[in-house]
C-alpha cells in the first residue's frame, strides 16, 4: 500500500475525459416510461410465441432471453455503457477507481509471496475501462512485477463489448476465432505486452494462481423469484395477459418449485426471495479454484446481506424502466444476495465483506490519491470534475453505500503469520484501514 504514494500522475487527457463524463452523467436514480422499438418488438414476439407454446416462463428464463438472446439480446449487439448508453459504472466515472483495484491486485499478489505466474481474470469487463486502468498501474510497477508471468483472461458473452474491449486493451479490432485447445474465442497482446484471451464461460479459464475481478457482473445473472404463500413457496412466472395480448404480466406458479429444497433455508424470514443458481455455480467455481491453486476474488456490486426482497428492475437511458415493457431495449438487474454467495462457498475459502464501496475505497487510500491528483492538476475546471467524480463514488446517497465489496481468499492467506488468523494481524487491502508507515 505504501506504493500508492509513489504512483505517477496519470495521463491528463484520460483524466479530463472521464472526469468530465462523470460530471454529466446521472447514475440510475430516476424513473420514467419508454416506448416500444422495432428490435424490442421482435424479441417480444419471440417471447409471446414461446409462452404460448410451453406456458409461463421463469424470470430466470426471461432474463436470459432478454439479455443474451443471440439475435436480439440486450447485451449482444450494442454498447449500453456510458453517457449515451443505459447505465454507467464506476470505472467510467473515475480512473481512480480502477487504479485502486490495480493496487489491490498487486497487494494480494505480494501477500501470496509473489507467485511466478498470475492469471488476471475479469468477469463481465464492460468496455475494458477497469482492466485498462489496472494494467496501467501494473506498468507503473513493472520493476516489481517483471519476474511474474502475467496473462489476462476476460469472460464476456457480448460480441459487441468484446470488440470494444479488444480496441481498448490492445489497440486492435481482433477477429473472433475459436481455439478448441483453450476454448478462447479471441486472443491478442495488450498495449503493455501481456497475453490476453476472451472466453464465453468462466469454466474455460485456465487454472493456476488467479485473481478474479467481478464488477457489476453478478447483478446481471438470471434470478428466480419465489413467493411464500399460505400453501408454501411458489415461483413467480411471466405470462401473457390473454391469448390475443401483446402485454406480459407476472403470475404465481401452482406447485412448490424444486428450488425450495435446494436453496431456501428452513429459518428464512422473508416472504419473497430472489435466487440465482447460475451465481451459485460461478461462485463455487471461483472458490474451488482459489482453494486449489491460490489467488483471490474481488466482487463489487449492488447487493445486500439477505435482508432485501424484490430488487428486480430495469434501466434504460440512465432511468428506471419497467422490466416487462419493450424487452431487449433495457438492462435487467437484481441486487446480489451476498449472504447467499457466502453460504454457497461455505468453508471452501475465507470470505470478507460485504462492506460498502465508500469504506473499501477509503481503506484503499482514495483520499490520499485524490489529494495527489488535486495538487498536480491546478486547472480549476479539472479540479471541480475530480471532486464531482469523487462525490459520485463516495457519497452514501449515490454509489458510496449502494455498492458493496466482497472478497474470497484461501485459508492460507490468514495463516501465514505465525499461525495467527486474526484479520487485524494480517491486513487485507480494502477490508482493513489503510496503514501509513
Amino acid at each position: 500500500m505504501h506504493a500508492l504514494h509513489r504512483m505517477q500522475t496519470c495521463a491528463r487527457r484520460a483524466l479530463r475525459a472521464r472526469a468530465a463524463f462523470a460530471a454529466s452523467c446521472i447514475v440510475r436514480y430516476q424513473s420514467n416510461k419508454t416506448g416500444d422499438s422495432e428490435d424490442g418488438n421482435k424479441l417480444l414476439k419471440h417471447l409471446i410465441m414461446k409462452i404460448k407454446a410451453t406456458g409461463p416462463i421463469t424470470v430466470a428464463e426471461y432474463m436470459k432471453e432478454v439479455l443474451t438472446n443471440p439475435i436480439k439480446g440486450y447485451y449482444m449487439h450494442r454498447d449500453m455503457l456510458g453517457e449515451h448508453g443505459d447505465f454507467v459504472t464506476s470505472p467510467e466515472i473515475s480512473q481512480v477507481f480502477g487504479e485502486l483495484i490495480g493496487i489491490w491486485c498487486i497487494s494480494e499478489w505480494m501477500s501470496a509471496g509473489k507467485p511466478k505466474s498470475l492469471n488476471l481474470v475479469e468477469l463481465g469487463p464492460g468496455k475494458g475501462s477497469l482492466m485498462d486502468d489496472i494494467l496501467r498501474v501494473f506498468k507503473q510497477f513493472q520493476h516489481l512485477l517483471n519476474p511474474c508471468d502475467i496473462s489476462i483472461h476476460l469472460v464476456e458473452v457480448s460480441p459487441k463489448l468484446s470488440e470494444i474491449q479488444a480496441i481498448t486493451l490492445t489497440g486492435n479490432n481482433i477477429e473472433t476465432h475459436y481455439d478448441e485447445a483453450t476454448s478462447a474465442y479471441k486472443k491478442g497482446i495488450t498495449k503493455s505486452g501481456l497475453h490476453i484471451s476472451w472466453y464465453n464461460d468462466v469454466q474455460n479459464v485456465p487454472s493456476g494462481y488467479t485473481l478474479y475481478i467481478a464488477h457489476e457482473f453478478f447483478d446481471a445473472l438470471p434470478i428466480h423469484k419465489l413467493q411464500k404463500t399460505s400453501d408454501g413457496w411458489r415461483e413467480m412466472l411471466i405470462d401473457i395477459e390473454h391469448e390475443m395480448s401483446q402485454n406480459l404480466r407476472f403470475v404465481l406458479g401452482s406447485s412448490n418449485p424444486l428450488l425450495t429444497n435446494t436453496f431456501i433455508q428452513a429459518d428464512e424470514k422473508r416472504d419473497h426471495i430472489e435466487i440465482s443458481p447460475q451465481a451459485a455455480v460461478i461462485i463455487e467455481k471461483l472458490a474451488t479454484q482459489i482453494n486449489s491453486f491460490g489467488g483471490a476474488a474481488l466482487i463489487a456490486d449492488y447487493g445486500h446481506s439477505g435482508d432485501k426482497t424484490d430488487t428486480f428492475r430495469g434501466f434504460r437511458a440512465h432511468q428506471l424502466h419497467d422490466v416487462l415493457i419493450d424487452p431487449g431495449t433495457a438492462d435487467l438487474t437484481a441486487d446480489v444476495d451476498f449472504s447467499f454467495l457466502k453460504r454457497i462457498v461455505g468453508n471452501t475459502v475465507i470470505s470478507l465483506g460485504p462492506i460498502t464501496q465508500q469504506e473499501f475505497l477509503k481503506n484503499m487510500g482514495i483520499d490520499l490519491r485524490m489529494k495527489v491528483l488535486l495538487e498536480n492538476n491546478k486547472d480549476e475546471a479539472t479540479q471541480r470534475q475530480l471532486i464531482q467524480s469523487y462525490d459520485i463514488l463516495m457519497n452514501p446517497s449515490k454509489m458510496g453505500q449502494r455498492f458493496k465489496f466482497f472478497s474470497m481468499f484461501p485459508h492460507s492467506r490468514m495463516e501465514r503469520i505465525n499461525g495467527d488468523s486474526k484479520l487485524d494481524s494480517h491486513p487485507v487491502a480494502g477490508f482493513t484501514k489503510l496503514q501509513l508507515t
